[in-house]
C-alpha cells in the first residue's frame, strides 16, 4: 500500500515562458486576455490581466485553467463529452468552476500533467489561440 504519492508541479520558469508566449500572442491579434496558469491542485501560479481586459474574464480564465487542469483535458473538449448525455449536460454544466467551452488546456511535461492555463478575454477561439501560442512558446504541444 502507498501512504504517499509524488506530483510533478508546474515550476515558475516555465509559467513564466507560458505567460509570455500567450501575452504576445493576444497583443498580436489585439485583443486584451486575462491569462492565469495554476498547479494540479488548481492554485494559481500566475495571472496577469492585461489593459482592458473584461472584468468578467478575470474569474473565467482561472477557471478555464482549473477545469483543464482538474481533468486533464481542454475546456473545449468538455462539450463534446456532455453534449449527447442528458444528465451530464443538464447537470455537470451547474458545477463551480467548470467551463464547457475553450481556452483551458492542461500543462503536460512528458506525459504528466503539472497544471493548466486557461485564456479568456476574446471569443472562445481566440482565446484557444492564445493557449495554443502559449503552449507552443513554452515547446509543448497543445
Amino acid at each position: 500500500m502507498a501512504l504517499t504519492l509524488t506530483t510533478q508541479v508546474i515550476s515558475n520558469e516555465l509559467a513564466e515562458a507560458l505567460m509570455a508566449g500567450a501575452a504576445a500572442k493576444a497583443e498580436a491579434m489585439g485583443v486584451p486576455m486575462c491569462i492565469a496558469i495554476v498547479d494540479p491542485a488548481g492554485v494559481l501560479v500566475q495571472f496577469k490581466r492585461m489593459d482592458r481586459a473584461p472584468l468578467l474574464s478575470v474569474g473565467i480564465a482561472q477557471d478555464k485553467a482549473y477545469t483543464a487542469v482538474s481533468f486533464g483535458m481542454p475546456s473545449h473538449e468538455w462539450h463534446d463529452f456532455i453534449k449527447n448525455d442528458p444528465p451530464l449536460l443538464h447537470g455537470i454544466v451547474h458545477t463551480p468552476r467548470l467551463v464547457v467551452f475553450g481556452g483551458g488546456y492542461p500543462v503536460k511535461v512528458d506525459g504528466a500533467v503539472v497544471g493548466g492555463i486557461g485564456v479568456s478575454g476574446g471569443h472562445y477561439s481566440h482565446d484557444m489561440e492564445v493557449a495554443q501560442a502559449a503552449l507552443a512558446a513554452a515547446g509543448l504541444a497543445g
